[in-house]
């Protein structure tokens, strides 16, 4: 099947960010893609050089934003404490700490309660929402609050088992968030006041997922694309109407991996082993088709996401990295080692930060898996029980590579020697 590529919008970058930031989850363009150079194309048998190690930042899965030699990272301290803070990137220093609410459903089993987002960072201001649905505009230089919504309050959210987890997108004038519920399924908001623009209520009034929401222009519509808690659906941009849904790729525990997105066509991933799936979208009248492509069990399917480089998929399934052709699903190549793990690409180079801890570093190549290193950080943090993993995924902003585990951060320095 020919498939005509489109490029993602780019609207989701924000206005002031520059190359060497990590304004968001999954990046400037929430693609897991980085513009930077100037990196390593190899490391040394024992890892990049540590130029700093935090243990004490609170518990959370959230993955950190940097922007302007400030990192933004969501925590928690027991379950009423759920914050934003801001560190410094030169030694990891707290600059400011601002208290969102509690920690949502402390009763989940398995129990991992926690925070979860990402912060997101659009010129002077910041985005966070905590696992309770606590959603708030904040000042990125102090930290104060600038407005403030509740899913659950204000919108009737519901959240999945595990509690909310997604990053707020910022797309222009607007905020995108997913309350989940049978009256706002998907919001949007005026990220400068908090404003109601549109509520969507998706049929079924299902709970939240636990990924992020993208924009994508497909099948001639701008619209919102989420994965709620029984499948992949795709929204209007401009109004909140309810286009299409995919639920193939939606009858595993946990929704996590954000869909990813190139023209008319969709690729979305359960968790494990339950396979994943792409649709090809078309215009049928007032809304959306999403007719199904393929869905496999072993393409690149984990809860750490995915990679799209030209026609290649790039990821891992629960054996370990794997990369496969993005317009028919075939399986390009595996590589076994590191296991399951979350993935992003900068100039050449896949980051892999596996569920077992350790960090390697592997050619984007469509041909075969080669890795260029491999390494653990010291100092693990210890887990709860035996099913718990290491779930964040990794950054690397202005030449530094960030680890997220648990409490615990690490900074390492991955420029190429003499930039």
């Amino acid at each position: 099947m020919k498939i005509a590529w489109m490029l993602l919008a780019a609207s989701v970058v924000p206005a002031l960010a520059r190359a060497a930031d990590w304004p968001q989850f999954r990046g400037p363009q929430r693609t897991g893609v980085s513009q930077e150079t100037g990196l390593l194309n190899a490391w040394p048998k024992q890892g990049p050089k540590l130029l700093w190690h935090l243990s004490g930042i609170g518990d959370g899965y959230g993955t950190p934003a940097v922007v302007g030699g400030r990192i933004f990272v969501m925590s928690n301290r027991g379950m009423d404490n759920e914050f934003v803070q801001a560190l410094s990137v030169e030694e990891g220093k707290t600059i400011w700490t601002t208290r969102l609410g509690n920690v949502g459903n402390p009763d989940m089993q398995p129990s991992y309660p926690m925070a979860r987002s990402t912060p997101t960072v659009e010129g002077d201001k910041l985005y966070a929402q905590s696992s309770d649905g606590d959603l708030a505009c904040l000042d990125a230089a102090s930290g104060k609050v600038l407005w403030r919504k509740s899913l659950r309050r204000d919108f009737g959210g519901r959240p999945g088992t595990w509690a909310y987890a997604e990053s707020p997108l910022i797309d222009g004038d607007v905020l995108v968030a997913t309350p989940g519920g049978a009256q706002a399924t998907l919001v949007a908001l005026d990220k400068k006041t908090g404003a109601v623009i549109w509520k969507s209520a998706v049929p079924g009034g299902e709970p939240a997922g636990y990924a992020s929401a993208s924009v994508v222009e497909g099948a001639g519509r701008r619209q919102y694309v989420q994965f709620l808690d029984k499948g992949v659906v795709g929204v209007d941009a401009g109004t909140g109407q309810f286009l299409w849904r995919y639920g193939q790729t939606g009858g595993g525990p946990a929704n996590i991996a954000m869909p990813l997105s190139r023209g008319d066509y969709v690729y979305s991933t359960n968790s494990r082993r339950f396979g994943a799936g792409l649709v090809r979208l078309t215009p049928t009248g007032d809304g959306v088709s999403a007719e199904q492509v393929y869905f496999e069990r072993d393409l690149p399917n984990t809860l750490g996401g995915q990679v799209l480089l030209g026609d290649t998929i790039y990821g891992t399934n629960q054996e370990g990295p794997v990369a496969a052709d993005f317009a028919t699903g075939k399986i390009r190549w595996r590589a076994e080692g590191t296991g399951p793990g979350a993935v992003f690409y900068a100039e050449g180079r896949l980051y892999y930060h596996a569920e077992n801890g350790e960090v390697a570093l592997a050619e984007a190549s469509p041909d075969a898996y080669r890795e260029k290193g491999r390494f653990t950080p010291s100092g693990q943090p210890k887990r709860r029980d035996s099913k718990e993993r290491a779930w964040t995924y990794p950054v690397v902003a202005d030449g530094r590579l960030y680890i997220r585990d648990l409490g615990t951060l690490w900074c390492y320095d991955v420029r190429a020697h003499g930039r």
